[in-house]
């Protein structure tokens, strides 16, 4: 049984092939995800342990310019930690946010990695942390230092004059050197500009204090010695760690934050998968259905039902392990790919070793191997279980009713409480998205079930279009297609979960992000938005500049703050009374908004009613400071995304924040947006290229940004699905002309001609094809809609949106698909030779 198995495999090589795609593709995905994050994690952790290599205790604080309770490590601490024994050195650092313009006055980085450091040199004029290919670190007033690839970017050199902003106005400095470095920033594609500590303490500080400060061990001496001896000498708000717990700490960090990335990839991995077990269970159940002669001749000469079984699940175990070694390979290959493509786009991946462990060689031969065994389980437990006087009649080859009842009424039964589960998540809100899961599962499994059953009824709806359209070819296309319904169900299957998955996230991602353009559109009424790219605090000089500007017309801060209220916390904005209403829409359910000009508040509705306030009610407030207060309420208005609860004239807080905390500064402008007046705004905010001026497009884009982004992601994922179900369609199709060799060569005798014969094949494949579309669409767009119904609470103004251009998209494309898929079997079969055709079994 076991040479029997074997030569079965060689003798059927075309007719496997789509089968061990199907199964490469899938571990391939496997393997290249596990590799792929195996070679990532193993980079940054020996980064990670490289940039701690020569620290032997870290001292940390929180300490900020802005913030007076932490003041940080001074350098009296400093010069205490260094006379201790066993210490070889402690360098006190100070950092910050510092954006760096090319010379066209664009940022060169994203904005929250962009950082600003000291230079600190020992007795011999070097700072350890970094090493300098080209010139000298920054020492004295007007000098910088930038790391290499922000150099390469910015095309600077050694003597130019770089601009750079930290949080205050753009300084022009002189570059003194170029230096590589391990800084998390720089390696996660940021910028990191040094200054002399001097300057970095005024900037980031204080003169004479330091935020962190980082200790090297002599020779022999221990670094849990050393942080006992430190710890002692520190204020209450810092904390201390040797360099090899902080290694440890950020070892995991990397380690929790690739899981994510491995879960997500090995997600789609098993999506594939799943689609690829409806082909191989296609594949093996016609290969045995080829085989009943066969296999019944091996019945009747003595071999048991258990070994012509085992023949058939043998069989699938050799195709499923050289699938795997293939798919393994070719997951190797990908997670190479994927390395240098994130290098291209700007990930800096650090240098190291591809990461082959067992454990992803054992994942994607197992995985391999048992899908393929368990897709072909049940053809073989069919196979074994025909009589031989069955299998050489044929008997066997008609499916009883009771055996067609019994799934269908499994199927029905599956579906329905499957949607009950859909329907019953949706309507539990927020947390019912776990039900709705599940519920999806059941009924996908349900649907998948009775497809043979529904095949019927939906490929005849059609059969008289294409009858009129395309005559006999036509009129026999929708006959093949539902010959044999099984056949037509388990194609239409692997089709109908790939665009289950699609339009689901279609649905949803469309209906999200025309929420958020309409919450955008409905609550903006300003041409312009003002931040600072690394989401910092913006100066205030950023907004007294803008309201002396000729082109701007209304201008109000969001100053964030926060009150308490009789023990309760109440988030805050300061703005600018009689300009707030001209940058947003605020809608006033009661009193009025120019009540802000005369030193009174306005809150929102929802915060008004929960706490029974409304206007001409006085509020007992304590402010960020701890001084307290009276705020009387003026206007009640409609909450939106944009305002905080409470919004009090700036003034008010200006009294009690030492430095404002200008989130977000908005403006309109004369004549409204155009490209003189945003230059006007970016010449008077100093052409400063840490701050990001944004019209009203951009702010949309910015809310709505993520849900394309994640779109166009999940559709690349899912592409990988939607191969193996081509796959698919192709396999059927050249089985099917297979099996109707005979027929099709009579059709040829009388007169059916070559291209008729193959307008045949590729009108049943876009039948099978648009018919397993039209299914995953129906309950894609169901799924979207339930998962959307748990998300409407937290989106203002969603609204269920069917995006029907995009959901005729993939009905196109699932057509295209089909003639694809048909191209190679249609092909076949009209080759074949009319008289050796009309003679074959």
């Amino acid at each position: 049984m076991f040479r029997t198995a074997l030569r079965n495999v060689l003798a059927h090589k075309a007719r496997l092939l789509m089968t061990v795609l199907a199964v490469m593709l899938g571990v391939a995905f496997v393997s290249g995800t596990l590799v792929f994050t195996d070679t990532l994690g193993n980079a940054f952790r020996n980064q990670s342990a490289k940039s701690y290599d020569d620290v032997a205790v870290a001292v940390t604080t929180h300490a900020d310019r802005r913030d007076e309770k932490t003041s940080g490590i001074d350098a009296a601490t400093l010069k205490k930690i260094r006379s201790l024994d066993g210490v070889a050195a402690a360098t006190g650092r100070v950092s910050g946010f510092a954006g760096v313009a090319d010379p066209g006055g664009k940022l060169i980085g994203n904005g929250w990695s962009n950082t600003g450091g000291n230079f600190s040199p020992g007795a011999n004029g070097k700072d350890a942390s970094y090493t300098f290919v080209d010139g000298r670190g920054p020492v004295g007033d007007g000098l910088i230092a930038l790391d290499k690839e922000t150099a390469k970017k910015g095309a600077y050199e050694v003597g130019d004059r770089v601009r750079v902003a930290t949080n205050g106005p753009v300084e022009e400095y002189t570059l003194s050197g170029i230096f590589t470095t391990e800084d998390g920033a720089v390696n996660a594609g940021g910028s990191l500009v040094l200054f002399d500590t001097p300057v970095a303490q005024q900037l980031y500080l204080k003169p004479g204090w330091f935020q962190d400060v980082t200790v090297t061990a002599a020779a022999g001496a221990s670094d849990q010695k050393l942080l006992d001896a430190v710890e002692p000498l520190l204020p209450e708000d810092a904390t201390a760690r040797t360099g090899k717990v902080l290694a440890d700490d950020q070892a995991k960090q990397i380690e929790d934050g690739l899981g994510n990335l491995n879960t997500m990839l090995l997600a789609f991995a098993a999506i594939a998968l799943f689609v690829g077990i409806f082909l191989i269970a296609n594949t093996f159940t016609m290969l045995v259905a080829q085989r009943t002669k066969e296999l019944a001749l091996l019945r009747a000469v003595g071999a048991s039902r258990r070994q012509v079984k085992r023949s058939v699940l043998l069989e699938a175990a050799v195709v499923g392990a050289l699938a795997s070694v293939i798919g393994f390979v070719l997951g190797v290959g990908l997670a190479t790919g994927l390395r240098s493509a994130m290098s291209l786009i700007g990930g800096k991946i650090p240098a190291g070793p591809l990461v082959i462990s067992p454990v992803a060689i054992g994942a994607a031969l197992g995985v391999g191997i048992l899908i393929t065994v368990l897709a072909a389980w049940l053809p073989a437990r069919r196979a074994a279980k025909i009589a031989p006087v069955a299998a050489m009649s044929s008997v066997h080859a008609v499916a009883t009713t009771k055996s067609l009842v019994v799934r269908n009424s499994i199927g029905g039964v599956l579906t329905l409480l499957g949607a009950a589960g859909i329907v019953a998540g949706a309507a539990a809100g927020s947390d019912g998205r776990t039900i709705i899961g599940a519920g999806a599962f059941v009924a996908l499994i349900g649907v998948i079930v009775l497809i043979p059953l529904l095949s019927r009824p939906v490929i005849a709806l059609v059969r008289p279009l294409l009858q009129k359209l395309f005559g006999v070819s036509g009129k026999l296309a929708a006959q093949n297609a539902v010959r044999n319904p099984r056949r037509t169900g388990a194609t239409a299957s692997a089709l109908a979960i790939g665009l289950t998955l699609v339009t689901g996230i279609s649905v949803l991602g469309v209906t999200l992000g025309q929420a958020v353009d309409r919450m955008t559109t409905d609550n903006i009424k300003a041409d312009y938005m003002i931040s600072m790219a690394s989401g910092d605090s913006l100066d205030e000089s950023a907004l007294t500049a803008l309201e002396k500007s000729d082109a701007v017309s209304a201008v109000s801060p969001q100053q964030a703050a926060s009150i308490r209220v009789e023990g309760t916390y109440h988030a805050a904005s300061g703005v600018t009374p009689g300009d707030v209403q001209k940058v947003f829409s605020v809608k006033t359910v009661s009193g009025s908004l120019d009540s802000l000009a005369d030193g009174e508040i306005a809150v929102g509705d929802k915060t008004a009613k929960s706490n029974g306030w409304k206007p001409g009610t006085s509020l007992p407030v304590t402010y960020d400071d701890d001084k307290k207060g009276t705020l009387k309420v003026g206007a009640v208005y409609k909450e939106n995304e944009f305002l905080s609860p409470v919004l009090m004239p700036k003034n008010i807080l200006d009294a009690h924040q030492s430095r404002p905390d200008i989130r977000e500064i908005w403006l309109k402008t004369d004549g409204g947006a155009s490209k003189a007046n945003e230059q006007a705004v970016v010449d008077a905010l100093g052409d400063n290229p840490a701050m990001s001026v944004m019209d009203r497009q951009d702010i949309r884009d910015m809310f709505g940004g993520f849900v394309s982004t994640a779109l166009n992601i999940m559709y690349g994922l899912l592409a990988m699905a939607l191969i193996i179900a081509v796959l698919g369609v192709v396999n059927t199709l050249a089985m099917s002309v297979f099996e109707r060799q005979q027929e099709i060569g009579m059709l040829r005798a009388i007169g059916l001609n070559r291209r008729k014969v193959k307008r045949m094949i590729r009108l049943e494949a876009v039948v099978i094809s648009v018919f397993g579309a039209v299914i995953g669409v129906a309950l894609g767009t169901f799924l979207g809609w339930a998962i959307g119904r748990t998300l409407a609470s937290a989106i203002p103004g969603y609204a269920l949106v069917i995006p029907w251009d995009r959901i005729a998209v993939f009905l196109v494309l699932a057509a295209l698909v089909g003639v694809l898929a048909s191209l190679w079997p249609a092909r076949s079969a009209a080759k074949l030779n009319m008289l050796t055709a009309i003679k074959t079994e």
